[in-house]
């Protein structure tokens, strides 16, 4: 009898379990619906606070309260959105049955909350960004054109301030009372240039997209530089010049959340990578190419970030840059009578003024200092004296011309 017991209590329990798992995969689709149901409410409710809040003068409130009922608005959206990744896509991944979408959506609702306990700060702006991103999925392919215009405002307003906010917790970490790049915060550098990248990418390309701002057009070309390298496999030099784009167009769209202090240590990492690379470099086709590109990094460093410097860390510098500024500008007045002695008096200027860089610090240069040397010898900047003696072979010492 108790044997027989045991049967029936096993038996019994495998059939309530059969029951369960069916019923669960029967009533997914009904919490989807619920859900669904609910996060378009609490959008609905979101634009119009959004809306009152941005645009409307009602007499009967006043901003702050405007505010406060768009801050409860949005909160109560955040929650439904999150309701909606554990009441349905998390058991439908769990039961085996989400879509390849799904599965990935719940990856990255991993990888968002894996950074609560050591990144709270990153933890909580990501995200607010990963369950708007993932409505904003389902909004692009099923809602009508009025509703998704509307939204797409909101959108627009709401993932510029979380980027924003975002930027500056990673400012925050990089200047740490630092004015110089520092090869220990290399990964805060990484995740400065990914979000960047992934700013651009998804919400400057939907502005102009959607004619968002007029005052766009200042960025526009420089975004459509940036678009070509979207294209194709990129390697260490399409990197660099990639991430000088993106550094371009982030003194232009957020000069408050990545501070001057910051750019101008991501302007340095970028130029130690890029005079690495010059170095290292040993086929001369692809050197020159490099070496290309790091003139140009060179002149956007100066041009676009410290020319707009008005803090220096001695007066020193800022006399020694005003300098290099006065023969820069001395040098541009011959871009439209010869463009030919233009580059190359350019050139010769960025060399010289890097050659001092490069006896700052740790890395050994010797190799790229020659390779300058080299070039300067070509413009003419400099002349190569033979020495007379012999000492394990005959060797050349270049002496620069006054």
């Amino acid at each position: 009898m108790e044997e027989r017991s045991l049967r029936i209590t096993g038996t019994n329990r495998n059939f309530l379990n059969r029951i369960t798992n069916t019923l669960t995969k029967m009533l997914i689709p009904t919490k989807i619906g619920i859900n669904g149901m609910l996060i378009s409410i609490k959008r609905n409710n979101v634009i119009r606070a959004f809306e009152n809040y941005k645009t409307e003068k009602n007499e009967n409130y006043n901003q702050e309260e405007l505010e406060k009922k768009y801050d409860t608005a949005y909160e109560a959206y955040l929650d439904s959105l999150d309701k909606y990744v554990m009441d349905s896509i998390y058991k439908k991944v769990k039961n085996g049955t989400a879509s390849e979408f799904e599965k990935n959506a719940m990856s990255k609702y991993y990888e968002v909350t894996s950074l609560k306990e050591n990144e709270y700060i990153e933890y909580k702006y990501r995200k607010q960004k990963y369950l708007i991103e993932l409505d904003y999925e389902g909004v692009k392919a099923t809602a009508k054109e009025k509703v998704l215009e509307k939204y797409n405002k909101f959108y627009i307003s709401k993932m510029d301030s979380l980027y924003k906010a975002i930027l500056k917790n990673y400012s925050i970490k990089v200047a740490d009372n630092m004015n110089t790049y520092d090869s220990t915060k290399e990964w805060i550098y990484t995740k400065i240039f990914y979000t960047l990248e992934d700013y651009i990418t998804n919400i400057l390309s939907l502005k102009i997209e959607i004619n968002y701002d007029e005052n766009l057009k200042d960025v526009i070309s420089e975004y459509e530089r940036y678009e070509s390298y979207t294209v194709g496999k990129l390697d260490t030099r399409d990197n660099i010049e990639k991430n000088m784009i993106l550094l371009g167009i982030s003194r232009k769209l957020f000069t408050h959340s990545l501070p001057l202090i910051v750019a101008e240590q991501c302007y340095e990492k970028l130029l130690k990578d890029a005079r690495t690379l010059v170095q290292d470099t040993k086929i001369a086709t692809k050197r020159e190419k490099a070496y290309s590109m790091l003139i140009n990094l060179i002149e956007d460093y100066n041009i676009k970030l410290l020319s707009t410097k008005v803090y220096w860390e001695s007066p020193k510098q800022r006399e020694e840059y005003k300098k290099f500024w006065n023969k820069y500008k001395e040098i541009s007045k011959l871009k439209e009578t010869d463009f030919i002695e233009y580059v190359k008096q350019k050139e010769i200027l960025f060399i010289k003024n890097d050659i001092k860089n490069l006896n700052v610090g740790k890395t050994d240069y010797t190799k790229l200092l020659k390779y300058f040397k080299r070039k300067l010898v070509d413009y003419g900047a400099m002349r190569e004296i033979k020495n007379s003696y012999k000492s394990e072979g005959k060797y050349n010492k270049i002496k620069e011309v006054a």
